[in-house]
């Protein structure tokens, strides 16, 4: 990355550290760059700080360099923060997790940092082969031409000589607009500082500085810097094949997402067919979340391909499906919350919807969640939810609904009632508008429904996993909070003891319901030895037809967090 000769101001304060640190947290505009001569910075996304003990980040995107930062390879992060520019002394790795196909990582905590207030000085330069269209335009004049350079506040233009006039005729800030090869558009405007002509190639070179720019916008910007880094660096190398590609520089129909992620799970681990099947809808969501942690819009085209997936599986078999939504416990939370939630709403209430509204009903159950990647992690692990905690964890929703510009076949009205209204309360005390009652629709209502039943059934930093039992009573319990009528429904619906439920019999062994007849009844289990969510070298042998009179008669339910 380009950069004049400023020199870097070091803070020794933790209270200065702790809130640079939270800042760098809360934009997810993070690099890390080894310690060496020839590295170039690579993006990651720094999830959490421990003050004085660790760093927690999330290394996914960079797994290729696992192997040497758990060797000891030195490393620094750096990141826009506060305006400023701020970078760590070097680090170490002291811990690496893998989890549901992520690395999670901690490192020891910096003692200071380096903070340079002059972020213009960086400067990303694109090589040879990386093509960013742009364009410029002025009402409905318009020229196009190539993106050569970015910094965080402004950018060179190759334009073609007949942009001169639009450039001497118009005095106010112009647009600017890129589109990155995997789709990526953004918008910004303006003002050219300066322009040379090369002559033989009849075009200009126009300098812009941005203006006007919001938060958002600085913060995309950043991202896109740090993109064109990190892919920069792989035409450095003569060995291109050990640095992924940025998602930025991949084309739609070599995008890899979900594929490279499904390619670091055990697909043979989870417990049934209908649950491999359902593996790659997982790893669509698990990638979509580090896309945008890392300031990406959600992939419309990827989530219309996904949403159709699970219409085409529930139409092949709904109760395997619903039973598979109990097989993803190696996958993080939010993703399996998502997938259940999309199911169960799907078989709740759109048996009778033309196929695009059930599938914009799936769409936004399958994402109605991923915004809590875009609010501070450690919220989620707080033993005790405040008030506080409650009111930053609340802002997920716009912070989603702000990264739909690419979903532009969803229903707006779905949009609004799943993703919009599934934590809205029948008394006004949800969120994000407060709204209850009858500016609920009705989709909302049962939305909410279904959405405190899964939440419920998965373990919570605050409490343990409930029964199906205790999850209708505390919804009975209240009536002021969530409809009546849609509480009724939906235990009549999916039944006391439902699919996906660990029953426990009278002959004192337990299972999985995997089907149950027209009254609640189970018609074939999966046993179970022990008391853990389903994977296949923990369940025993499928019963069929004849549940009753080989286990007995059902006692209960085991709550298990899947």
């Amino acid at each position: 990355m380009a950069a004049q000769q400023d020199e870097f101001e070091t803070v020794a304060s933790t209270t200065v550290i702790e809130s640079l640190l939270n800042a760098l947290i809360e934009t997810g505009g993070v690099s890390l760059c080894l310690a060496t001569a020839d590295a170039r910075p690579e993006p990651i996304v720094l999830m959490e700080q421990h003050r004085d003990q660790t760093l927690v980040m999330d290394l996914s995107s960079v797994d290729y360099l696992l192997h040497h930062l758990q060797g000891g390879a030195a490393f620094y992060l750096r990141g826009q923060a506060q305006g400023k520019v701020v970078q760590t002394p070097l680090l170490h790795l002291t811990e690496t997790r893998h989890a549901g196909g992520r690395f999670l990582c901690c490192s020891d905590y910096p003692a200071t940092l380096d903070v340079l207030q002059r972020r213009e000085s960086f400067r990303a330069e694109l090589r040879m082969g990386m093509v960013v269209a742009a364009s410029l335009g002025s009402g409905d004049a318009e020229v196009a031409g190539e993106l050569k350079d970015l910094s965080q506040d402004g950018c060179q233009l190759e334009l073609p000589l007949a942009a001169s006039g639009l450039l001497a005729e118009d005095a106010n800030s112009l647009k600017l607009a890129f589109t990155f090869p995997d789709g990526t558009y953004f918008e910004v405007l303006g003002d050219a500082r300066h322009q040379k002509t090369d002559a033989e190639r009849h075009l200009l070179r126009v300098g812009f500085n941005f203006v006007e720019c919001s938060a958002e916008q600085e913060r995309q910007i950043w991202y896109f810097v740090c993109e064109i880094e990190r892919e920069a660096a792989r035409y450095n190398k003569e060995q291109q094949d050990e640095r992924q590609p940025s998602p930025l520089f991949v084309l739609p129909n070599k995008r890899s997402g979900a594929d490279e992620l499904l390619g670091r799970r055990d697909v043979k681990r989870y417990a049934t067919p209908m649950a491999r099947r359902l593996v790659k809808v997982a790893a669509y969501l698990d990638a979509q979340l580090l896309s945008l942690q890392q300031g990406s819009d959600i992939d419309g085209r990827q989530l219309s391909r996904y949403a159709d997936r699970i219409l085409d599986l529930h139409d092949e078999d709904r109760e395997a499906l619903l039973f598979a939504s109990r097989c993803l416990f190696p996958e993080p939370l939010v993703v399996r919350h998502g997938i259940a939630v999309a199911i169960h709403l799907l078989d709740f209430v759109g048996a009778s919807m033309p196929r695009e509204l059930r599938k914009a009903i799936v769409a936004s159950g399958l994402i109605h969640d991923l915004g809590k990647a875009l609010v501070p992690q450690v919220l989620f692990k707080a033993p005790h939810f405040e008030a506080s905690h409650r009111k930053v964890v609340s802002e997920h929703v716009q912070l989603l609904l702000d990264r739909l510009h690419g979903c532009q076949w969803l229903s707006v009205a779905i949009v609004q009632a799943v993703i919009g209204g599934i934590n809205e309360r029948m008394d006004g005390s949800g969120y994000p508008e407060g709204v209850g009652g009858t500016e609920l629709s009705e989709l909302a209502k049962a939305s909410a429904v279904v959405d405190v039943v899964e939440a419920m059934r998965r373990d919570r930093a605050d409490r343990p996993a409930k029964t199906v039992q205790q999850i209708y009573r505390h919804l009975l319990q209240h009536p002021h909070q969530f409809d009546m009528r849609w509480i009724k429904r939906y235990i009549e619906h999916f039944k006391g003891l439902p699919v996906g439920s660990l029953a426990r019999f009278s002959s004192q062994q337990q299972g999985w319901i995997l089907r149950l007849d027209a009254k609640g009844n189970p018609t074939e289990v999966l046993l179970a030895p022990q008391a853990e969510p389903p994977m296949r070298d923990n369940v025993g042998a499928i019963v069929k037809d004849d549940v009753t009179e080989r286990l007995g008669r059902t006692v209960g339910e085991i709550a298990v967090s899947t």
